[in-house]
């Protein structure tokens, strides 16, 4: 009887233990599979390849929406206006009646600094004004992007005036959610808005880069301790952004 009780009993402990086996084996799959990340976007070496892999998509999608306001895709120009506080950016196009419509809006998702103009390297300011878009970036840490033409003209005459120097560079708009003085915009509105980009083509789309929108809100700046022709550029930043319906 004793021998018949240790068998039984090893036996118990044989299966008790093939069990526990079994349910951490199960345990550590499900939480492998939690933590799995998503994908990681693919890597472009030119700008055919992210307009060959993005484009087809974007436009079924952009088509309608531009259909819908009477308006052709792609418009022969656009503007596209960054409010800085309220974290959008805001594009327009003109339709056949020749009125601006605001046919998309995005979130801006990453950012830094705060209202008033970027003057120097490091400063970690979103410039503030009248832009172009100056080129394509189809590989990048943050996804893909579009240079800004950042420092302009302006800046530059702005910049010799004060004696400043090093005033900085490689501001875009770009994917990912990070951003030390550019636009942050997330992976996926950053393929539309390169597809986007390419098909108006970038000398035909205004950048409007403005603290906030001042058709409603005064600029949280301290203008006395901003460069005195800042309140110029915000009236004309006003002026400009009047003609659409923000």
């Amino acid at each position: 009887m004793r021998i018949a009780s240790i068998l039984a009993l090893c036996i118990t402990i044989v299966v008790v233990q093939q069990a526990f086996a079994h349910d951490s084996k199960a345990d550590s799959k499900t939480n492998s599979s939690a933590s799995i990340a998503p994908p990681a976007p693919p890597i472009f070496q030119s700008i055919d390849r992210v307009l060959t892999y993005y484009g087809p998509a974007v436009r079924a999608k952009l088509k309608p929406l531009f259909a819908a306001q009477q308006i052709a895709y792609p418009p022969q120009s656009m503007t596209w206006i960054a409010l800085k506080e309220e974290k959008q950016l805001l594009l327009f196009a003109k339709n056949k009646s020749g009125n601006y419509k605001q046919i998309l809006s995005y979130p801006i998702i990453g950012t830094s600094g705060v209202a008033g103009p970027k003057l120097k390297e490091g400063d970690k300011q979103v410039p503030e004004g009248f832009y172009k878009i100056a080129g394509f970036r189809p590989n990048l840490v943050a996804h893909i992007g579009m240079d800004i033409n950042y420092p302009n003209d302006r800046d530059r005459r702005h910049a010799k005036a004060e004696k400043r120097r090093n005033l900085g560079c490689d501001i875009l708009i770009h994917g990912s959610k990070w951003s030390t003085g550019c636009l942050a915009m997330g992976n996926e509105p950053i393929e539309e808005m390169f597809v986007l980009a390419h098909d108006v083509g970038e000398k035909n789309i205004s950048l409007v880069f403005a603290p906030c929108n001042l058709l409603k809100t005064k600029p949280a700046v301290d203008f006395k301790k901003q460069p005195a022709w800042l309140r110029d550029l915000y009236r004309e930043l006003r002026t400009e952004m009047a003609h659409y319906p923000i």
